[in-house]
């Protein structure tokens, strides 16, 4: 427990404690999010945060308002208020913070998926124990967050002498993703049955990498929908707008124009460019 939590735990145990069953997510959201903390003292730091936040408001907020207001009392009560509302703002975004980490987790594993359960099926193919294929994969630390969930598994044997299947067991219920779950499942089940692990692991990979042929068919659809979209309305249009504009100002002789024409070039245009980028990133099936 850092210090922060110390102190949060001290001041609002009691309330966090109060709090703890209306979040019952939360326990799960952490523990998917790799976050070596428990629910209660998530809880009482998000609200010790959030009360220096709120702290740190009100005489900020009262002083600008009371200079633009020139009322102290209204300028109080209207800082008061609306630091109340920001602190609780930041106290459920902070609660949320969690489950954001845990889908960014997901899809990276996603991301990575069908290269690693085909890489699991060449070494189950050596008809190898179930521990020893996990072992071994997790000497490679080519597919990111995989490799660190593989490698909790095996230090769930190595380190707390688990089983194997309870390991599994216990990764299965962190696990972000739910494809990677279903894997897990799977691997499970065949373990407990004694199946073929190497042919399971073949069709989940063959699986895997349909879907992941099939996103990268739908990216590139929507991508070029969305150069189309850029090309027509926003390049075509500030080109059209422009030269519009040049010809009205020649004609009414409005200074006023060419600060309109600068702000589009030089602010709009770069505004929309750089979303349309963090979009086009965003849809990507294969990240960066």
């Amino acid at each position: 427990m850092g210090f922060v939590e110390k102190i949060s735990m001290r001041l609002f145990h009691d309330l966090a404690l109060f709090l703890e069953p209306i979040f019952p997510e939360l326990r799960d959201d952490l523990r998917m999010a790799r976050m070596r903390i428990s629910a209660r003292e998530y809880i009482a730091r998000s609200i010790f945060i959030a009360f220096l936040v709120f702290l740190a408001e009100v005489p900020l907020l009262s002083f600008i308002f009371g200079l633009s207001l020139q009322t102290f009392l209204f300028s109080f009560v209207f800082s008061f208020t609306i630091s109340i509302f920001l602190a609780g703002c930041f106290f459920f975004l902070s609660l949320n913070y969690p489950k954001l980490i845990a889908k960014e987790r997901a899809k990276k594993i996603e991301k990575d998926l069908p290269f690693a359960t085909l890489f699991l099926s060449t070494i189950a193919g050596s008809k190898l124990p179930l521990y020893r294929i996990l072992r071994i994969f997790s000497e490679f630390g080519e597919y990111g967050e995989i490799n660190k969930e593989i490698l909790e598994i095996v230090k769930g044997v190595e380190a707390f002498g688990l089983d194997i299947n309870t390991s599994l067991q216990r990764a299965i219920e962190r696990a972000p993703s739910k494809p990677f779950k279903d894997l897990l499942w799977g691997m499970l089940s065949i373990n407990k049955t004694g199946g073929e692990m190497d042919v399971f692991l073949r069709e989940k990979a063959k699986n895997f990498m349909e879907e992941y042929r099939r996103k990268l068919y739908e990216y590139s659809r929507q991508l070029m929908f969305i150069i189309e979209i850029y090309l027509t309305s926003i390049v075509l249009g500030a080109i059209f707008f422009t030269i519009l504009t040049a010809i009205m100002g020649g004609m009414a002789g409005g200074g006023g124009l060419i600060i309109i024409q600068f702000l589009l070039i030089v602010v709009f245009i770069p505004l929309i460019t750089f979303g349309l980028i963090f979009v086009i990133r965003s849809m990507n099936p294969g990240g960066e």
